[in-house]
């Protein structure tokens, strides 16, 4: 399947489905002596597993990572690195009514287009079960960071309409949702629980921010880092947008707003979001991505059937009331995917 690796020196590739045997990611391009273990990788899993949160589907998965090559002695060796993480609470009668049936928001209708055939199973390759296998390998990348002290957080800036205030990042290990306002996160939770018992769903805006990473990462024209960055989070099923630094408030302001001035100490401001004609400036990296409501939901919908009959469904079963929280931590690896791979095209330059 096309389109399924990521990256030039850093390279992901994730496989496996929803409803298959197992999940998971073959990373190349890890350079060897690295400290990498399965309890590092669970760590990460750990923040994406459903039935984290009062958001997220009842489907009850261990997610256990396990390291299959390219580690040892908890050191990674330069080789290969392949992490798979089982499937093992699967439920496929749940989805036997909807073989025939393409549910609204979901891939079913495009991948029938583009393969002729698909895995309604859970929705097959197209589910969010697939990013497992993404953010197993950010905790490879995280692992590349680590030794130049850049660190990448995702949280919760909005939910549902409710907007966070503040930007405490001390406290967003302290709530479901990884917000760092404690006050929204109150008001996401009694939304969550007001719009799940309608059988609805809700989005939001989760933002991303990188610190400790040094000016000159990124290439000209194609490959900049912001467009990088734009299209790994695009490559979430949820996400249908994104932003970077002032974003699109930024076409509303005149040249002189905008432009961060530049001092013998750095930036004044940070409108461009660390990164200018795209390569980093040494500022810290803000990018935002704006995640849609999750598409399976209780409420009848109309749509067709394989035959392009009309007919109407209400999606039953294990579902997600918003894709947040457990698509912070995919945001924060897909994130840290796209670093570690500059990084090292930068180092490669450099040689």
């Amino acid at each position: 399947m096309a389109g399924s690796t990521f990256g030039k020196l850093f390279r992901v590739t994730t496989w496996g489905e929803s409803h298959g045997r197992a999940v998971g990611v073959i990373v190349d391009g890890c350079p060897p002596q690295l400290s990498l273990n399965e309890q590092t990788i669970q760590s990460l899993l750990d923040r994406r597993r459903p039935g984290s949160s009062i958001a997220s589907t009842q489907r009850r998965e261990k997610d256990q990572a396990v390291i299959l090559s390219g580690v040892f002695k908890g050191l990674t060796t330069g080789t290969p690195i392949m992490i798979m993480v089982e499937n093992t609470d699967v439920d496929s009668k749940a989805y036997e009514p909807y073989a025939d049936v393409f549910r609204p928001g979901h891939g079913d209708y495009t991948y029938q287009a583009k393969y002729g055939i698909r895995d309604w199973r859970g929705g097959g390759r197209a589910s969010a079960r697939e990013t497992v296998g993404r953010v197993a390998a950010g905790a490879v990348a995280k692992a590349v960071l680590d030794k130049e002290n850049i660190r990448v957080a995702a949280y919760t800036i909005e939910l549902g309409g409710i907007r966070a205030k503040q930007r405490n990042l001390e406290i967003i290990d302290q709530n479901m949702f990884y917000c760092p306002d404690g006050e929204a996160a109150e008001l996401m939770e009694k939304h969550v629980n007001e719009i799940k018992a309608k059988g609805d769903s809700i989005g939001g805006i989760i933002e991303v921010l990188a610190t400790g990473v040094p000016k000159g990462i990124g290439d000209p024209v194609f490959d900049k880092l912001d467009a990088d960055l734009a299209k790994a989070l695009m490559s979430i099923g949820a996400v249908k947008g994104v932003e970077i630094g002032a974003g699109f408030q930024s076409s509303k302001l005149l040249g002189s707003e905008n432009n961060d001035p530049i001092t013998p100490e750095g930036f004044r401001s940070n409108n461009a979001g660390g990164i200018l004609a795209g390569i980093s400036n040494g500022e810290d990296i803000v990018i935002r991505a704006a995640v849609k409501p999750i598409p399976s939901i209780a409420i009848e919908q109309e749509t067709i059937d394989g035959q392009g009959q009309k007919t109407s469904i209400s999606v039953k079963g294990r579902h997600d009331v918003a894709a947040i929280p457990r698509i912070n931590i995919v945001c924060d690896a897909m994130v840290s995917i796209v670093l570690a791979d500059h990084l090292l095209r930068q180092k490669a330059l450099r040689y």
